[in-house]
């Protein structure tokens, strides 16, 4: 990952393969935003919730070798197909999450947040486990600890049952479905075969951002995106990005149309299942912290997708929104006017150097 603070351009060297054009017209970007205020978005998979408690180090403590921080602030925020769905919301599209929470206090505060951004939580099955949340203690910007509380066993019997009936409602209404997965026990195989049917059978787009465990359930994919890590994580093997011959097979592997493999500072890559592979830039201009910055780009090959666009455009213009994304703290919402905003930016900069 970029350290905060990194400068990255468009104009890096990234693969041995042909670059992406430049950008899609402004006037395309805004009629696709414009049209994914339009459109409804399913969002199936792991919905989490995030807990920063800052403070201040001033002891160690006595009864161990530990320091002791002093609690000043405490914030939550939406994470996993939770932050998916705020940052659909933020396009100005609708969304309706269907993913599982606990009968706990962390799953009013996300059913609470949700309502705050009007995306629709009724889709939300309450489980017999704990709602997944990650609480990061923080003291002078530096993360001391993280506790996990979770149950990430797969989900079975009746609750499968009731996530299924949830995924159909939402399916049925709406113009794409994206899988969020973070191996937290939502998308178990039968939950991924049944929602990928339905879309399918309504011609709608599917979205993935995948994890390792049932990397390869996703048959019938319109977008698979994963990052390096997981791809080589799932392949047992490295990604030469210098020699990307053997791409198009992984994606006849994992039966996608589309194959958008994210590379952090290096941009993106782009597989079509006509054996093109294309590059995407990075267009950040300055990193402040990468983290949630594949959710921003998941909502937007969803939305552009939605609204008719390619999935080149989809790549070019989430794209922009990561780079928009990564220069926010924390896991951050962009929206499609700060999109604009960094278009313009970059086209700018461009013809800078061109007269330069």
């Amino acid at each position: 990952m970029p350290k905060p603070g990194a400068t990255l351009t468009a104009d890096c060297v990234l693969l041995g393969s042909p670059a992406m054009p430049r950008s899609v017209s402004r006037d395309r970007i805004v009629g696709l935003l414009e049209g994914a205020k339009d459109r409804r978005i399913a969002i199936l998979g792991d919905a989490m919730l995030d807990v920063y408690l800052r403070g201040d180090v001033e002891r160690i403590s006595p009864e161990a070798p530990v320091p002791v921080v002093r609690v000043r602030d405490r914030r939550f925020a939406l994470g996993g197909a939770a932050n998916v769905a705020q940052n659909v919301a933020a396009i100005g599209a609708r969304c309706d999450l269907v993913a599982a929470v606990g009968a706990d206090a962390g799953g009013e505060t996300v059913r609470s947040m949700l309502a705050a951004i009007d995306a629709d939580a009724g889709s939300l099955v309450t489980v017999s486990r704990p709602t997944t949340t990650k609480t990061r203690i923080v003291a002078r910007a530096q993360q001391v600890v993280r506790v996990d509380e979770e149950d990430d066993a797969d989900l079975s019997g009746e609750e499968v049952e009731r996530v299924l009936a949830a995924a159909g409602e939402a399916i049925d209404a709406a113009d794409a479905l994206v899988f969020e997965d973070y191996n937290k026990g939502v998308l178990v195989p039968r939950v991924i075969e049944d929602a990928t049917a339905r879309a399918t059978a309504r011609g709608i787009p599917i979205v993935v951002d995948p994890k390792y465990r049932h990397f390869f359930s996703y048959q019938g994919a319109t977008i698979f995106k994963p990052n390096r890590r997981e791809l080589e994580a799932a392949l047992g093997a490295a990604v030469d990005l210098d020699h990307t011959a053997a791409l198009p097979e992984t994606l006849r592997r994992l039966g996608a149309e589309h194959l958008v493999l994210t590379l952090s500072e290096r941009g993106m890559v782009l597989i079509s299942r006509d054996g093109q592979i294309k590059r995407v830039p990075a267009m950040a201009r300055a990193v402040y912290d990468p983290v949630g910055a594949g959710d921003t780009v998941t909502a937007y090959l969803a939305a552009v997708l939605a609204a008719g666009g390619s999935a080149a455009e989809a790549a070019v213009i989430a794209n922009y929104a990561a780079g928009v994304e990564v220069g926010k703290p924390g896991a951050a919402t962009v929206s499609g006017e700060e999109v604009l905003e960094a278009y313009d930016e970059y086209q700018e900069s461009e013809a800078g150097a061109g007269t330069a």
